[in-house]
């Protein structure tokens, strides 16, 4: 795997993605969006409230509105894929 081939211990390449993702996540909460060019772009978007259905029962129910995150890739990244 590519994480192996990188010089730094395990346990200092978990805290390295934990603070990405810790940045990432509260830049997002508050409204933000994050660019990596190259790699690509997080945002958020809403939501709106709608019915759904249980698939067991078929009972209508309600699902709330409610902020999801979004990421959209970038060119160099959608190059390699």
């Amino acid at each position: 795997m590519q994480w192996q081939k990188m010089q730094a211990s395990q346990s200092s390449r978990k805290k390295a993605l934990d603070s990405f993702t810790d940045r990432v996540s509260a830049t997002l909460a508050s409204g933000g969006r994050v660019s990596l060019v190259g790699f690509g772009t997080f945002s958020t978007s809403e939501r709106s409230a709608r019915e759904g259905r249980n698939p067991q029962t078929g009972a209508t129910i309600q699902i709330p509105a409610k902020t999801v995150a979004k990421f959209k890739a970038g060119s160099e990244l959608n190059a390699k894929l």
